[in-house]
C-alpha cells in the first residue's frame, strides 16, 4: 500500500527488459485508437505476463493486496462504471480519513487516475492489486444489469422463442391426451393397439434413418463447404481486416489454459485486431488463479460472469457480448485447435456472400480420433454430420442446427436476434433455427476446428444427454405454434426441422425398445410375444429395424472418404452399439428435461493423452 505513484510505467518496463521500444510504440498507438489503458493492453494482448509484471513492481517496493477482501463503500461503488473499470483497471473502493481509496493494476500516474481524483475532489490512496482481482470484484458488484440482460433479453424481446417454459399448457394437454388415448386403447384392445404402436415405431425409425441418408447423399455431392482459395487469402490486407471477437467460455478448465494460449497464438490474424474474451464464472477461482500464475504473456481479456441462474454457457456468452468490440464474433472451447487461417477465410467469405448471411459454420473434427472406441465413433459421427449432413441441409434450404463452436457471426445481427437462449442447453442449434426463421442464411466454409473427442464413457454420456435434452428443448420451443413455424420457414423447412431436430431424440428413445423386441423374437421362443405380434408384424418391424441399422452403418462408412480416415471404416459396423449408448443418454436427457431442464451437465476436458502435434505427425 502506498500513498504515492510515479510517472513512467513505460520506462520501468523497458528498463526491466519486459518491453522493447517498438512494442511500447505499438501499445501506445493501440491505446489511443481503442480507448483502453496502457496496462490493460500490455497484460491482455501478449506483451508481458502477470507474473513478470508483479515481480517487477515488487522489486520497486510495491505490495499487492487482496482487493477481494477489502472493505467496500456502496456509495462510492455506485459511482463506478463497469465499462470504464474494465478498460482502465482502476476501481474506487471507499472514502477513508478524507481520502479516496482506489485499487489499481498499475500504481503509475495516468490520465484515468487524475480524472478520478478530479471527479471525487479528494486525494487518492492507491492500493496495488492484481488486475484479475479488480475485474472479479468489479463484475461481481457492478455487473448486475449486464447479467440480467444476458439472462432475460431474449425472454423479454421474444418470449415465444425462450426455453424458460419447457412445456406450454397446450403441449401438456396434447401429450397427456395422447397418453390417455393410448392407455384406453390398450385397455379396450391390447393386441391390436400393440401391433399399431409397434408398426408406427419401426416405420418411424426407418423413415428417420432414410432421411439422414438422403441428407448425407445430398451433402456428398458437394466439395468440403464453400472454398476460400489460397490466392484470396494472400490478397487480404491486414490493415483492412475488421476487429474479430473470440469468446472462450470456460468453467474449471485450469489445466487447459496454457494449451489454449498456444492454440490462439497460432491464429494468422493481426493481434491488435483480435478481441479475445476468456469468460470465467464468478466462483471459478481455479481458472482465475491459473491465468494469474501464467509465466508467459496471454492474449486474452478476462471477463468475470457474475453469479445468476441458469448457470449455462449461453448466459456467459450473452454477458460477454456487452464487452465485445468485434464486427464478427466466434466461440471456441478451451481445447479447440482451429485452422490457423480460419478467421481470414471467414472474413473473405462474408465479403463475397449476400447480406442475409448471418453466420459461417466451420467443420468440427477430432485430433485424438484413434485413441479408443469412443473417439473413433465420435469422429465418424462428426465427419458425416459436418461434411455430409450440414451441407445436405444447406443444399435443400432446411434450417441448419449450428455446432457448439466455430460459428462465426456478424455481431450486429447476432445482437438483433437477442443472442443465445440461456435456458437452452444446445443454444447454437436453437439459434440456427431462429436465424433461419428470420430469413437469415448460414454458410459453410472449408476450414476445420479440431477438438478433443470424449474418450471416457460416463463423461460421454453426460455430454450427449445434454445435447439430446437440448434438441428436445429446441423442438418443444419451435413447435409451440406449428402453423406459425410453417409460415416462417415453409413446408420444406418444417418437415426438415421435424425429421432432423424432432426425430433425432425420438429415434434414440425408440431404438432400445425395437432392439429388445428383435432380440426376444430371435433368441427366445416366447409365445406371448408372438400372440401380441403375429409373424407378419414382426417381419415388418424386423425389416425396418435391420434396414435402418444397415443404412446408418452405410452413412458412417461414407463419412471417412472426404477426410480419408480410411482406418475408421470398419468401426462403422459397431454403430448399433454406439446408438445404444445414445439411447441411454436420451432417456437420461428426457428425465432431466422434466426434472431440471436448464441444468448444464459439465463435460470434463483434457482427458486425452493424445496431443495435436502427435496427430499432425500421424497425418
Amino acid at each position: 500500500m502506498t500513498d504515492t505513484y510515479l510517472e513512467s510505467l513505460e520506462d520501468l518496463l523497458i528498463s526491466a527488459g519486459l518491453l522493447t521500444a517498438e512494442q511500447l510504440a505499438h501499445i501506445n498507438n493501440f491505446s489511443r485508437s481503442n480507448q483502453l489503458s496502457f496496462i490493460k493492453i500490455a497484460l491482455n494482448f501478449g506483451y508481458i505476463s502477470r507474473k513478470q509484471f508483479k515481480k517487477c513492481l515488487e522489486e520497486q517496493g510495491y505490495v499487492f493486496i487482496d482487493v477481494r477482501a477489502e472493505q467496500i463503500d456502496a456509495a462510492v461503488m455506485s459511482q463506478n462504471d463497469l465499462m470504464k473499470v474494465d478498460g482502465n483497471l482502476i476501481l474506487p473502493l471507499r472514502k477513508e480519513h478524507g481520502k479516496l481509496v482506489v485499487a489499481v493494476a498499475s500504481p503509475y500516474i495516468t490520465d484515468d487516475l487524475i480524472e478520478i481524483q478530479e471527479k471525487f475532489g479528494m486525494e487518492l490512496v492507491v492500493l496495488v492489486a492484481s488486475d484479475l482481482d479488480i475485474l472479479w470484484l468489479a463484475h461481481k458488484l457492478l455487473g448486475e444489469k449486464y447479467v440480467k440482460s444476458a439472462v432475460f433479453e431474449l425472454l423479454n424481446r421474444d418470449p415465444d422463442s425462450s426455453a424458460l417454459v419447457t412445456f406450454t399448457q397446450k403441449q401438456l394437454v396434447i401429450i397427456f391426451s395422447l397418453i390417455g388415448v393410448v392407455v384406453v386403447a390398450l385397455f379396450l384392445n391390447f393386441i391390436n393397439t400393440s401391433i399399431i404402436i409397434n408398426i408406427l415405431m419401426s416405420t418411424f425409425f426407418l423413415i428417420a434413418i432414410v432421411f439422414k441418408l438422403y441428407l448425407a447423399l445430398s451433402g456428398s455431392k458437394l466439395e468440403l463447404y464453400q472454398a476460400v482459395s489460397k490466392k484470396e487469402l494472400k490478397g487480404i490486407d491486414n490493415d483492412d481486416l475488421p476487429v474479430f471477437t473470440i469468446q472462450l467460455p470456460v468453467y474449471k478448465e485450469d489445466k487447459l489454459i496454457r494449451k489454449l494460449i498456444w492454440n490462439l497464438q497460432s491464429l494468422d490474424y493481426p493481434r491488435e485486431k483480435l478481441d479475445i474474451k476468456l469468460l470465467i464464472e464468478e466462483d471459478d477461482d481455479k481458472t482465475l488463479n491459473a491465468v494469474k500464475d501464467l509465466d508467459f504473456p496471454a492474449i486474452f481479456e478476462v471477463i468475470v460472469v457474475p453469479f445468476h441462474m441458469p448457470k449455462t454457457k449461453p448466459k456467459a456468452c450473452n454477458y460477454g457480448l456487452h464487452f465485445s468490440r468485434g464486427e464478427y464474433l466466434t466461440i471456441y472451447d478451451a481445447e479447440d485447435v482451429p485452422d490457423t487461417d480460419q478467421l481470414k477465410k471467414v472474413v473473405a467469405l462474408f465479403r463475397k456472400l449476400p447480406q442475409n448471411y448471418i453466420c459461417i459454420q466451420c467443420a468440427l473434427n477430432y485430433f485424438n480420433r484413434n485413441e479408443n472406441f469412443l473417439t473413433r465413433m465420435f469422429t465418424l459421427e462428426y465427419s458425416y454430420w459436418f461434411d455430409y449432413m450440414l451441407p445436405g441441409l444447406g443444399t435443400l434450404d432446411i434450417p441448419i442446427p449450428l455446432g457448439g463452436t466455430s460459428n462465426h457471426f456478424k455481431m450486429k445481427n447476432l445482437i438483433e436476434l437477442g443472442g443465445w437462449d440461456p435456458f437452452n442447453v444446445t443454444e447454437d442449434a436453437d439459434l440456427g433455427i431462429r436465424a433461419f426463421a428470420k430469413g437469415y442464411k448460414v454458410a459453410l466454409v472449408n476450414s476445420t476446428t479440431y477438438e478433443e473427442a470424449n474418450n471416457e464413457t460416463f463423461n460421454w454420456i453426460r455430454q450427449r444427454s445434454r445435447w439430446i435434452k437440448g434438441y428436445m428443448q429446441t423442438y418443444l420451443v419451435h413447435m409451440r405454434n406449428p402453423a406459425k413455424l410453417i409460415q416462417k420457414i415453409g413446408w420444406k423447412g418444417f418437415l426438415g426441422f421435424n425429421f432432423f431436430i424432432g426425430a433425432t431424440p425420438i429415434t434414440f428413445l425408440v431404438y432400445p425398445i425395437l432392439l429388445l423386441l428383435f432380440i426376444s423374437y430371435l433368441v427366445f421362443d416366447i409365445q406371448n410375444i408372438k400372440t401380441i405380434f403375429p409373424d407378419w408384424v414382426l417381419y415388418i418391424s424386423t425389416f425396418n429395424f435391420i434396414i435402418g441399422n444397415i443404412l446408418m452403418i452405410y452413412v458412417n462408412m461414407i463419412a471417412v472418404f472426404k477426410r480419408r480416415y480410411y482406418e475408421l471404416i470398419l468401426y462403422a459396423i459397431t454403430n448399433p452399439v454406439y446408438w445404444l449408448m445414445h439411447s441411454i443418454s436420451a432417456y437420461k436427457g428426457l428425465w432431466q428435461l422434466i426434472t431440471k431442464p436448464f441444468y448444464w451437465e459439465k463435460t470434463n476436458h483434457g482427458l486425452s493423452k493424445v496431443t495435436t502435434t502427435q496427430n499432425q505427425k500421424a497425418e
